[in-house]
């Protein structure tokens, strides 16, 4: 984790924190559980820390304040996102858990705007709750349905903020390859954010990043463990793959990878970790962690490298057994 990546003028350490389990992603994480995975991450060299107003609807980003109020702001590098602004709830439940996926109280509810207008509200917003006058990237968020207002609106948007220095780097963040790949085409990014198609276990995107590399635009890759099937040695029948309960056939192949990992004294999500960065195009993979243990064990991982010989061993694995789907 030594070699830190620029992105447009943004430098990021190839291992990022995610900050959806400090927004309570599925089940609630302390104040003194988020605290220390912070302070794990940087002590095991993380510099780069990525959140949205998503997660936890605002929760992550207040955490991160807190935390990284202890550390010099020139020594790292945030990310957060526009594309959701957070407003009162006419109608609230009592928890955002069956709507937004996380444990909070749902007293406010997103509102999706990829206007101009929105985008800057979006940003000081965002700069309020993490107390901070910039943001090093700015990636728009999941605009599945809205690529045509984004290429035309939002980026542009966020160009502007980039000129007036409350932006160091923009972007756009997805969990499909497919409409990231025309924006790259199509639009001037620093980076794109990628999340869960460039992993040991799923390589659909690929042509993305190949595109990267060409037109110099940077990836961060994002679940690598891709919902958690991969994060585990062991792979339990129950895990999870891309939010949903992974199908039979996706367990039979974590678990040929993981002995093929065994193979080598190498544990599966070891591997996993370290997979994206053989892109050249990939700066920087982003995972989350749920406390001090979880941010250690990420931090020994990247930097305690992976035999080539592991690497030629799954490569071989993954041609003869062709793609996921």
């Amino acid at each position: 984790m030594s070699r830190p990546a620029a992105t447009g003028k943004v430098e990021v350490t190839t291992l990022g924190m995610g900050g959806a389990p400090l927004g309570n992603l599925f089940s609630s994480v302390s104040d003194d559980d988020a605290q220390s995975a912070v302070e794990a991450a940087w002590l095991g060299g993380v510099r780069y820390f990525d959140t949205a107003p998503h997660y936890g609807l605002g929760l992550s980003e207040r955490r991160f304040a807190s935390a990284l109020s202890n550390y010099p702001r020139a020594e790292f590098a945030i990310s957060t996102k526009v594309g959701r602004l957070l407003r009162p709830n006419p109608h609230p439940r009592g928890s955002d858990l069956e709507g937004g996926a996380f444990a909070v109280p749902d007293t406010e509810s997103r509102v999706l705007d990829y206007s101009p207008v929105g985008v800057r509200r979006s940003i000081e917003e965002s700069l309020e709750r993490l107390q901070m006058d910039f943001i090093d990237i700015a990636y728009v968020h999941d605009p599945d349905n809205h690529l045509e207002q984004v290429a035309k609106e939002t980026l542009p948007a966020l160009a502007e903020l980039r000129d007036e220095g409350l932006i160091g780097a923009i972007g756009v963040g997805m969990n499909y390859w497919q409409p990231l790949l025309e924006f790259v085409q199509s639009c001037s990014l620093d980076v794109v954010m990628v999340a869960g198609r460039w992993t040991l276990l799923d390589r659909s995107g690929e042509v993305l990043l190949n595109a990267c590399a060409e037109r110099g635009v940077c990836v961060v890759a994002a679940a690598p463990f891709n919902s958690g099937v991969l994060a585990q040695h062991e792979v339990a029948p129950t895990a999870h793959f891309d939010y949903a309960p992974a199908t039979p056939h996706v367990i039979t192949r974590v678990r040929d990878l993981a002995g093929l990992c065994s193979d080598f004294g190498v544990t599966l999500p070891h591997a996993a970790l370290q997979f994206p960065l053989r892109h050249r195009a990939v700066v920087s993979v982003v995972a989350g962690f749920r406390g001090a243990g979880e941010a250690r064990s990420a931090t020994q991982w990247m930097s305690t490298p992976v035999p080539q010989e592991l690497w030629t061993a799954i490569d071989e694995y993954h041609t003869t057994k062709g793609a996921l789907a």
